[in-house]
């Protein structure tokens, strides 16, 4: 059964603003084309709400995004006019605690060799899913500071590790693996420094891999595991580990897979509403010039329609992304010549 036909639009800060409404664009080829019946509500939300009136995610939003919408898809923020960020802050990670939104989805899948930074890799070599866990771990914001601004000062940031959390992002990892034919599932950690957080992440691990026997179940530390990626990422086809490493080493397979302008991302709790977002960033410095990179937005959108109960329009827009970069109809960060809107051109072009 799928959810809510209904997503909910925040284009957001800097290129946001730009490649947010390219990659709409492909949506409505996909509407005149399909016949979908996705609407769509766009909310004014980001760095010029802010500044125009303080509002940065107001506290009603969440209960109308749980009730009417299927997704929300949300373009980069940050902006430096607002130094402290509280706005992104409040919007994303507000949005990521408040759904409960506990997978982060990353995909690092190289559709072009020619992007690649690492010698003789191919499409068949990098080709991996990595569950970020996505509500716990450092990003939490427990801790304080004591006898701030002072030669004393005493700054303590706390990782947050309960077997729920743990539990069902490794759970999740293994049913992704266990629906695709995938044959393992890699765990990462520092469980020979951090003791006590990433010992349940040991336990609960071994646990629940022993329910597919058919999958290999295998762990890396996370430093070895970064070490792995840049020299046999085609040993990897699942990784599931937690929210600070998982921000890590997702940011290095997107340059793998050929740069930050191509890495996709989604905030999920299966059934439930949850959010797709390029995770490129505003880049404020290019913001406006018309210049931004919009198949991160492109391939997002093609999550949040999988999400949404449609595959086959995933899979048909990373089939255009591949073919944009095959015939280099690219932005200029990519070796091309294009700007955003004459990609977006490109890729509705090959949908046909």
């Amino acid at each position: 059964m799928r959810p809510h036909q209904k997503i909910a639009v925040i284009a957001g800060d800097g290129i946001g603003q730009e490649v947010v409404p390219a990659a709409l664009r492909v949506l409505d080829h996909l509407e005149a084309k399909h016949g979908m019946g996705i609407e769509r509500e766009v909310f004014d939300l980001g760095a010029e709400r802010y500044l125009r009136d303080g509002t940065t995610m107001p506290a009603e939003l969440m209960d109308r995004f749980r009730d009417e919408f299927g997704a929300i898809f949300l373009g980069a923020l940050g902006d430096p006019r607002v130094k402290s960020n509280v706005h992104a802050k409040d919007i994303l990670l507000g949005s990521r605690f408040q759904l409960d939104l506990f997978i982060n989805l990353r995909p690092i899948k190289l559709l072009d060799p020619r992007y690649c930074p690492l010698k003789d890799k191919g499409p068949d070599d990098i080709d991996i899913m990595v569950f970020r866990e996505n509500t716990e771990g450092l990003y939490t914001g427990v801790g304080g500071q004591f006898k701030r601004d002072t030669p004393d000062e005493v700054a303590i940031e706390a990782e947050i590790n309960t077997r729920k959390g743990v539990e069902r992002i490794i759970r999740a990892a293994f049913e992704y693996a266990d629906a695709r034919g995938k044959k393992s599932v890699c765990m990462s950690d520092k469980s020979n420094a951090m003791r006590h957080g990433h010992d349940l992440w040991q336990r609960t691990f071994k646990e629940v891999a022993a329910e597919y026997p058919h999958i290999e179940p295998f762990h890396l530390y996370v430093d070895v595991l970064a070490m792995e990626l840049v020299r046999c990422p085609e040993r990897f086809e699942v990784i599931v580990t937690n929210n600070l490493f998982g921000d890590i080493i997702t940011d290095l397979g997107a340059q793998i897979q050929g740069g930050i302008g191509l890495a996709a991302s989604g905030n999920i709790h299966p059934g439930q509403v949850s959010l797709f977002e390029p995770v490129h960033g505003s880049a404020p410095d290019i913001a406006g010039q018309g210049i931004a990179n919009p198949l991160a937005a492109v391939l997002s959108l093609g999550m949040l329609l999988e999400h949404l109960g449609y595959p086959e329009h995933h899979e048909s827009l990373k089939d255009a992304v591949a073919h944009c970069l095959e015939h280099q109809h690219v932005t200029r960060e990519l070796g091309g010549e294009l700007g955003t809107d004459a990609v977006i051109d490109a890729v509705i072009a090959f949908l046909g």
